[in-house]
């Protein structure tokens, strides 16, 4: 693997690093309010780390039908506009923000941002997907084979052509039929001309949250979204669940998937999530200072001051810093008002890179022993550029101590991940990584530490995994069926 320049550009302009593991999606509905679509404008926006690239919002009126609005970049510089929500009427609406895959990356059509929509003979229906069918691919071609017309590249399309040549007699019914045939990890939000629906799949993978607002209901991948409008929190959806939402009915619930043992993402704690979320009754930020306090207990070192790598790294830092005693210090300081087209990337300012996102405290470092704490280490080019650039300040040694453990295998589930070779902790041991980055010590918090931080009091069980981990442990709950079709090597049974 070729050195990474420690000011490469790339890595900086654009919004995030892709030395990081993205969210690929975020959902929000509403149902029961007056201008609907403003309330889900705001959810969205709240929702915006889990993808930049695009998103959509669907509404409905019954004097005016389905509208829709669908545009590249963030919410706040589409949404926010009077003209474009006031072709958005009604009491109920959808909407998703979009973070692309790695194959589509930089590709991406309008056609291909959710939310979809599908005129059936009992009225439309809108559908955003968070999460990946593990399946699309063989769906697609059986679809296809059958006369379907696919409009776009995404998996989540194959619902609505499943929906659509479902026999069953309303929306809801059919929204059943179609996910009993899809395989993966989905968090669902639709709605018809009256009507939210929510579903998360079996082994509940993805988020859905519920929350109630005046007379109306609100669906929400997470719960800081709900906050952002005033809403009440009243529970999370069920993995399996089913709920048909009406703003005269209320919340009707149904079961229907066969019921398996529950398998959420725990790097929805670790990272996706934002740290003002409650995930199963806890806070992010405390699972992720928690994830701090073991990692100072598993992988303790002598130093001076323990740093954070801005933002997803501060809750494990103050922990690592209050279990160890070794003062808590804002090493690196992050440039909030990074643009993602800042300025002409001349060769002059290539060369400049991280510095234009991140720049280090050198007062506070020099002469140091740093403790640095990120939340994960991906490809492992950003944490060489940070590294370089705490050196250049004058630290006399750097530590990096992450609060995941090694990522060593790709996410199919509705990350997006590199390909297992460019996984740095797949073809290197974690000695070999130390060398890689060249920092005095580098050590990951146990997968059972990690357990233990996010309330697993014994850890994880190796026979039946509380959470989805494959990240980590390339043990994959469902069967990645596509991939392997692809030539995917899953790992050997133990």
């Amino acid at each position: 693997m070729p050195p990474a320049h420690p000011f490469d550009y790339d890595a900086v302009i654009g919004g995030s690093s892709d030395d990081k593991l993205h969210e690929e999606c975020g959902v929000f509905g509403v149902v029961g309010v007056t201008d609907a679509a403003n309330f889900v404008a705001l959810g969205l926006h709240a929702l915006q780390h889990r993808g930049q690239e695009a998103g959509g919002i669907v509404a409905h009126h019954p004097d005016h039908g389905f509208n829709s609005a669908r545009r590249f970049g963030y919410v706040r510089d589409n949404f926010t506009k009077q003209s474009l929500m006031e072709t958005l009427p009604g009491a109920v609406a959808i909407g998703h923000v979009r973070y692309s895959t790695a194959g589509s990356k930089g590709q991406t059509a309008i056609r291909d941002v959710q939310p979809f929509f599908g005129e059936f003979s009992m009225g439309g229906a809108a559908i955003a997907h968070n999460g990946n069918i593990t399946n699309a691919d063989a769906l697609r071609k059986e679809l296809i084979e059958r006369g379907s017309i696919f409009q776009s590249s995404s998996d989540s399309e194959c619902i609505i052509h499943l929906m659509a040549r479902s026999l069953q007699r309303n929306i809801p019914e059919r929204m059943e039929d179609a996910l009993r045939r899809v395989e993966g990890a989905f968090s669902v939000v639709a709605m018809t001309r009256t009507k939210l629906i929510g579903v998360r799949d079996p082994l509940g993978v993805r988020p859905l949250v519920l929350g109630k607002i005046g007379d109306g209901w609100a669906l929400s991948s997470e719960t800081c979204a709900l906050d952002i409008i005033g809403a009440e929190f009243v529970r999370e959806i069920e993995p399996g669940e089913m709920v048909v939402i009406t703003a005269e009915d209320g919340v009707e619930s149904v079961r229907p998937f066969r019921p398996r043992p529950s398998r959420f993402c725990i790097f929805e704690h670790v990272y996706f999530s934002r740290p003002d979320s409650i995930i199963g009754g806890r806070s992010v930020y405390e699972t992720r200072r928690q994830i701090g306090v073991e990692l100072a207990r598993e992988a303790p070192v002598e130093a001076d001051l323990v740093c954070p790598v801005p933002d997803s790294g501060t809750p494990a830092a103050i922990g690592y810093s209050q279990e160890s005693g070794i003062p808590y210090a804002m090493g690196i300081i992050r440039n909030q008002y990074m643009g993602r087209t800042f300025i002409e990337p001349t060769e002059q300012i290539r060369n400049m890179g991280v510095r234009l996102k991140l720049n280090v405290n050198r007062a506070l470092i020099r002469g140091k022993k740093v403790i640095l704490v990120d939340d994960s280490v991906v490809r492992g080019t950003t944490s060489r550029k940070i590294k370089e650039m705490i050196l250049d300040a004058g630290a006399k040694e750097v530590h990096f101590r992450i609060a995941s453990p090694p990522t060593a295998w790709p996410c199919f589930y509705g990350v997006d991940t590199p390909q297992r070779e460019k996984l740095l902790a797949a073809t290197m041991s974690e000695d070999e990584m130390r060398e890689h980055l060249g920092v005095d010590s580098l050590k990951f918090i146990s997968l059972n530490g990690l357990y233990r931080a996010v309330g697993e009091a014994e850890g994880r069980d190796s026979k039946c995994p509380q959470y989805c981990d494959a990240c980590f442990s390339g043990e994959y709950p469902v069967e990645p069926a596509d991939m392997i079709q692809k030539g995917f090597q899953m790992k050997a049974a133990e």
